[in-house]
């Protein structure tokens, strides 16, 4: 997907996101913020999308979040307005393969179920990396592409309506393990029925 279509399909996305695959991504957005708060720190989610996570994270954390869709934001917004969220220190609109920090700025930095929807995730992980202090972890929540069964080709057919559908349907882990300052901590399955995956990540110290 390039950035434009990624700009369109969540415009599209927006009102009906929170009850629709928003739903169907709570079970590994709450597990991965409860890993973030048992760390505690500073926290970068990038892809915040609507704000679905924010209301999870303790009163402890400082979280900014960033999304490309300035309708998704502005749900985000309205969220940490109405909720009175104090752990949300900012929301701002930006293209994660270009992140406005400095190096080594975040103890932790969230990816859930965004990196099969960035152009180029191979330097979004890149700018991941060097936004986030040695030592620090990256926390995925995502699908990756299965190589054999009945899903896997249901995701080879779904491939070409990417545009469409806002995300890639056989994108591969290997495109995420790919930054040489990044190594796995921690891989589990998630529900529903294994479709989505668990994965930690730590930064060389």
């Amino acid at each position: 997907m390039d950035i434009e279509a990624v700009g369109v399909s969540y415009a599209r996305w927006a009102p009906i996101y929170d009850r629709t695959f928003g739903a169907v991504t709570n079970v590994g957005r709450r597990r991965a913020v409860a890993h973030i708060n048992a760390r505690g720190g500073s926290v970068l989610e990038v892809g915040v999308g609507t704000g679905l996570s924010l209301a999870h994270y303790d009163a402890g954390v400082q979280v900014t979040g960033i999304d490309f869709s300035e309708e998704m934001l502005a749900k985000a917004k309205a969220k940490v307005a109405t909720l009175g969220l104090s752990q949300v220190v900012a929301l701002r609109q930006m293209d994660a393969r270009y992140l406005d920090f400095p190096d080594a700025s975040f103890d932790t930095v969230a990816a859930m179920h965004v990196l099969s929807v960035v152009p180029e995730p191979e330097r979004v992980m890149s700018e991941i990396a060097r936004v986030l202090k040695p030592g620090g972890r990256v926390v995925i929540t995502n699908h990756f592409k299965r190589d054999t069964g009945p899903l896997a080709t249901v995701e080879r057919v779904a491939a070409p309506l990417a545009n469409v559908l806002g995300w890639h349907s056989d994108f591969g882990i290997e495109r995420v393990l790919s930054e040489p300052s990044l190594s796995v901590e921690l891989k589990s399955k998630l529900p529903p029925m294994g479709m989505m995956t668990f994965l930690v990540l730590t930064k060389d110290g």
